[in-house]
């Protein structure tokens, strides 16, 4: 019986696989487009089949239409796009061609208390002003103009300054003989007759406008105005384009006339004007401030994040708030990209929302910079640039930045916490945001989590700096614990990642701390922008960007909660599981005396926060060359051993490992190196001949019974042989990373010859037995003591090279996109691994060394050999927040430093302790954000709860006042608000049912 077909496994298609099927209809959609441009056969009105003259390019199916029903229809259309019939083509037009008027009140019906007035215009031929501003050459009329006069640096010579009627396209002429309205709308630039409505208690003029969603330029005599559509649509293409004023007319003048753009009036600054305006009113609507006298308090015109802990909004206040599920968390930084150059005129500002949004109200701020001194504050840790760059000024910005807080959770700004930066980014600066943070709705809180790029140093001083200020104000019984984001605090001292990092910080869940550069990459989209603009209009863009930002998120959460819930329960499992076998691996005596340890400093970091270092290996630092010529000098000499011994075998060691790192640099060098190269080794070959000399004769003063009848190739056991240890160097780097091929050579290049060093005559190279049989027993320990010393260095440069080969495979090598960043990338790895290469050679002298002079075997039991496959690198030895922590085993040399006591059974006894100890971490940092997220999921719901309730009060209010427009707002926000809760209980009910229910 035959099978039946099978059919094909059918694979997603590509947007190549679209591109290709779309070519094979290219030729019929380019024939459609052309056939456009032609008169429908026949050329009748769609409407009453007359002879059609007009079609409208923003109508479906551009239907053709004679006059008087193009004007009809449009009516209620009064700003689409229309196109009239030459005979031959179709030319650009206007509605105001047809005879179309516009009419204001009786719901869009001509005034029955309209007289016919005299009509003035434009005349046949009558000539106008060109206008020139901003570049521009629009036509401006001069009795309507509502400008300042046009500069005479920016008007066109005076053989072109005037154009007449005829030379303007037919769209751009403005209607002849009566007067008209100059309209922006998101179809352009339209000329538009407009008659108001003339009853006795008819509205002014603006207002009447303002009703029919036309935003006047001005209130006397107004020839512009612009739609409350084109005033969003701006406002949108600012917040999600960045673009500015000046592009987005642009765009308006060439949607007018794509060919004459340079003919359509210029606007711009009305829109900027209007745009500030409109701003305000949106964000007075959104919040229901139906009167000024409404204004309580700074920030109230901002949106803040629904997720976050707040009292008598999304939080029971008589619940128990000390928990730590109440704990704020906020991050605060710097955005150095937020410029903003001085102004011409700063005394003549006009402060439409100063305070009311996310920037702080400008003259407290400036009060408070002039009564603040700044404290410059030397770091104890590394020279962040924060710091370092505080006091740097650059003379023609008045902010050359901004600071801010925000939500460390969930990445929304705080309301009244944004500041400028007059030079780098000081404390005062930050103090004045962290302080207004910490008093939007905290009433009640008691624990706040604080990150801060530098906390390390920004927070020993804070509670100080509070306390003398009479501008901030921190509750003393608000408890702060310091962190430093992930990010950041491996640039910090070791010691920082214990004490700042957020693994170890309780209650902060599964946070990273650095949420807030995240922030910025939004705001920067309309930062470039706010540079050249006055400080009313700056702040006003950057409280609306923020704002918006803090309403997406809002709107977003409860599906960014959903996603994290689900992720985390399954993190939870494999750190627990982790964990518990980690925990059933060691005794029960350490996990008791390890969970005292953590559960101490965890306690006590806020008074002491050195206390966190038990979460860091406790190193005891092994002794360097330096360390033990340093031992060797202040200890008293011993009979028979010459003064300055020791400083003559370590000059010695010194000239052994310049011989090594010379031969290897050789070897790494090209078949034909420049001559430059060339040179520079020759000299160091020089310099280093020169050394060995020297040695050599001091070698009579130290050795001298070792030298009595012993010529050089006596004391040359092999050991100094150079080639040797270069091999020993060559035979530990893996040959998987070396660089693929090899650079250009110059044809006429000499080869590079090796030439062969002398051994020296030290210790290691004479042998214990003759060593003893001389009496040079001292000699000998000074050598060991150093060539352990030596071989600590080693081991050092060692561990410090192979991190950054691993750092430069992953940052450099795999990111390398093209064939010269490639060629750049391996470069760089081959340096480094000449760095291994160098230190594994050194490392390998130093231990055959110890074996000639008598080493113990614990001593070489602690110094073991090399291999190739402990130059394997792992992620666990240059990141300590790695996963790897808790099953990697790295080789013996990256544990040199672990004390080894006679209590301990063996030296991994400290790794354990601190594997443990970050295990534990990492569980209770998944089961605090497993809570967190429940706990999030509840205060959402509440909040969103409490905005609808509080946006029915205003909607019962409103209509008890006579209100009704304000009053069905206000139901519609408390619709939205509801719609909001419903679809987070339906998300709730969709987790897995062993989730709390929502109702707690």
């Amino acid at each position: 019986m035959a099978q039946p077909p099978i059919d094909p496994i059918r694979l997603p298609r590509t947007m190549n696989d679209y591109i290709r099927e779309w070519l094979r209809h290219k030729e019929d959609l380019l024939q459609i487009l052309l056939e456009m441009e032609a008169a429908p056969s026949p050329r009748n009105c769609t409407k009453c089949g007359k002879d059609g003259v007009y079609r409208c390019t923003d109508c479906m199916h551009q239907p053709l239409f004679c006059t008087d029903c193009c004007r009809i229809l449009h009516e209620a259309h009064p700003f689409h796009r229309i196109q009239q019939w030459t005979g031959e083509f179709f030319e650009d037009s206007a509605l105001h061609m047809t005879g179309f008027q516009l009419y204001l009140g009786h719901n869009g019906t001509p005034c029955p208390s309209a007289s016919p007035g005299p009509e003035h215009g434009p005349s046949e031929g009558q000539r106008y002003k060109m206008d020139t501003r901003a570049g521009g050459m629009g036509m401006v009329e001069e009795e309507w103009e509502d400008i300042d006069e046009v500069p005479l640096h920016l008007r066109p010579p005076a053989n072109s300054k005037y154009l007449t009627i005829d030379e303007v396209p037919l769209h751009l002429r403005p209607p002849a003989n009566s007067k008209y309205l100059t309209i922006i709308d998101v179809t352009g630039v339209h000329f538009v007759r407009v008659q108001p409505c003339q009853c006795l208690d008819a509205d002014s003029y603006h207002r009447q406008l303002f009703q029919a969603k036309l935003c006047a330029s001005t209130f006397e005599k107004p020839s512009t105005a612009f739609t409350f559509v084109v005033l969003d649509d701006f406002l949108r293409e600012n917040l999600e384009c960045g673009t500015s004023g000046m592009n987005y007319y642009s765009k308006l003048r060439r949607v007018t006339s794509n060919v004459f753009p340079h003919l359509v009036p210029n606007r711009y600054r009305e829109l900027l004007r209007l745009a500030r305006q409109w701003r305000v009113l949106k964000l007075l609507k959104w919040n229901g401030f139906q009167d000024e006298t409404e204004r309580s308090s700074p920030g109230d015109l901002a949106l803040f994040c629904a997720a976050c802990p707040q009292p008598s909004i999304n939080v029971d206040p008589d619940v128990d708030l000390d928990d730590w599920k109440y704990t704020r968390t906020v991050v605060m930084d710097g955005n150095f990209k937020a410029e903003h150059m001085h102004e011409k005129r700063p005394d003549d500002q006009v402060w439409l929302m100063d305070g009311r949004g996310f920037m702080v109200a400008h003259p407290p701020y400036q009060e408070y910079l002039q009564e603040t001194p700044h404290i410059t504050e030397k770091s104890a840790c590394h020279n962040h640039r924060a710091i370092s760059q505080a006091n740097v000024s650059r003379g023609k910005l008045s902010a050359t930045g901004i600071g801010a807080t925000a939500c460390a959770w969930h990445g929304c700004f705080y309301p009244h916490s944004v500041v400028d930066f007059q030079k780098g980014e000081r404390q005062l600066n930050m103090d004045y945001s962290l302080s207004n943070a910490l008093g939007y709705n905290m009433t009640g809180i008691k624990n706040v989590l604080c990150f801060y790029d530098i906390n390390c140093s920004y927070m020993k001083n804070l509670r100080k700096r509070v306390d003398n200020s009479p501008f901030l104000h921190i509750p003393s019984s608000l408890q702060i614990v310091p962190g430093i984001g992930i990010w950041h605090v491996h640039g910090h001292k070791q010691e920082c990642y214990a004490r700042y990092a957020p693994l170890f910080l309780r209650g902060s869940g599964w946070v990273d701390g650095e949420i807030i550069e995240t922030l910025w990459s939004i705001l920067n989209i309309v930062s470039a922008s706010t540079r050249g603009m006055s400080s009313p209009h700056r702040q006003e863009l950057l409280d609306f960007q923020m704002n918006d930002s803090n309403f997406m998120k809002m709107i977003r959460i409860v599906d960014s909660l959903s996603r994290k819930l689900k992720a985390t329960r399954a993190s939870v499992a494999m750190a627990r599981d982790a964990f518990t076998k980690l925990d059933e691996a060691v005794s029960s005596e350490n996990c008791q005396v390890w969970s005292i340890q953590e559960e101490s400093a965890l306690g006590g970091r806020v008074r002491d926060v050195s206390m966190m270092d038990i979460f860091k290996i406790q190193l005891k630092k092994a002794p360097t060359v330096r360390a033990v010529e340093l031992e060797l000098l202040e200890a008293p000499s011993q009979r028979g051993t010459r003064q300055g011994a020791a400083s003559w075998i370590t000059c010695g060691l010194g000239i052994e490992e310049s011989e090594i790192t010379l031969a290897i640099t050789r070897k790494d060098s090209s078949k034909y190196p420049s001559e430059t190269k060339r040179l520079a080794m020759a000299r160091r070959a020089d310099r280093l001949a020169v050394d060995q000399s020297r040695f050599i004769a001091d070698s009579q003063i130290y050795l001298a019974p070792l030298h009595q009848g012993t010529d050089a190739d006596d004391y040359n056991s092999g050991i100094t042989d150079v080639a040797h240890h270069m091999s020993a160097g060559d035979d530990v780097v893996s040959g998987e990373e070396d660089s693929k091929g090899s650079m250009d050579e110059a044809a006429d290049a000499v080869p590079l010859k090796m030439t062969k060093i002398a051994p020296l005559p030290l210790l290691s190279n004479f042998g214990i037995e003759r060593c003893r049989a001389a009496g040079a027993d001292e000699l000998v320990e000074m050598e060991l003591k150093l060539r352990i010393g030596q071989a600590n260095d080693a081991l050092h440069g060692l561990r410090i090279a192979l991190v950054d080969k691993a750092v430069a495979f992953r940052g450099v090598v795999r990111q390398a996109t093209s064939y010269s960043m490639r060629t750049r990338a391996w470069q760089m790895v081959n340096s480094i691994d000449s760095s291994v290469r160098q230190q594994a050679a050194i490392y390998k002298r130093c231990r055959e060394a110890m074996i000639a002079l008598g080493a113990d075997t614990d001593t070489l039991t602690r110094f073991q050999q090399l291999h190739k496959s402990h130059m394997a690198v792992h992620t666990a030895a240059f990141s300590q927040n790695a996963h790897d922590h808790r099953s990697s085993n790295l080789p013996w040399f990256w544990c040199m430093d672990i004390p080894r006591t006679t209590s301990s059974k063996n030296w991994l006894t400290e790794f354990y302790r601190i594997h443990w100890l970050r295990a534990k971490a990492v569980k209770d940092r998944w089961e605090e954000e497993e809570d967190l997220l429940v706990s999030e999921f509840h205060w959402t719901m509440n909040f969103f709860k409490f905005r609808a309730k509080k946006w029915n009060k205003k909607c019962v209010s409103f209509k008890a006042a006579g209100l009704h427009g304000a009053a069905c707002y206000a139901a519609r926000q408390k619709a939205v608000y509801d719609r909001l809760a419903e679809q987070g209980a339906s998300k709730w009910l969709n987790m897995s049912p062993e989730i709390l229910p929502l109702n707690q």
